[in-house]
């Protein structure tokens, strides 16, 4: 069965940086399509970043220019390289595959405080 495991989340003050990590497993990796979402306190999950097959990348426009998506092929990882992290980036952070909108991982809580 399709299984993602988020990691690498953590308190960080603003200004600073994190780099979240997705293991995927129980699908054909190299074919999918793989996001990340996050969902803030009261409010709905959205999307933040997709990169599909070909490396192609999208962003929310409130991430672009400090989040950076990345993918291993070889591993079966995601990763999501946070820049510039503003207090309105704490969320919980979600990986999928766009291939199986119903599955969620655990996610991985991000907080941003000084």
């Amino acid at each position: 069965q399709v299984q993602l495991v988020e990691s690498g989340g953590g308190l960080v003050q603003p200004g600073g940086s994190l780099r979240l990590s997705c293991a995927a497993s129980g699908f054909i990796f190299v074919l999918n399509t793989m996001a990340w979402y996050r969902q803030a306190p009261d409010k709905e999950r959205e999307l933040v970043a997709v990169m599909d097959t070909d490396y192609n990348t999208q962003y929310a426009d409130s991430v672009k220019g400090r989040f950076t998506i990345s993918r291993d092929n070889d591993n079966n990882m995601v990763y999501l390289q946070m820049t510039s992290l503003k207090p309105e980036d704490t969320a919980v952070y979600y990986c999928r595959s766009e291939s199986y909108p119903d599955q969620w991982g655990r996610g991985t809580q991000v907080t941003v405080s000084s």
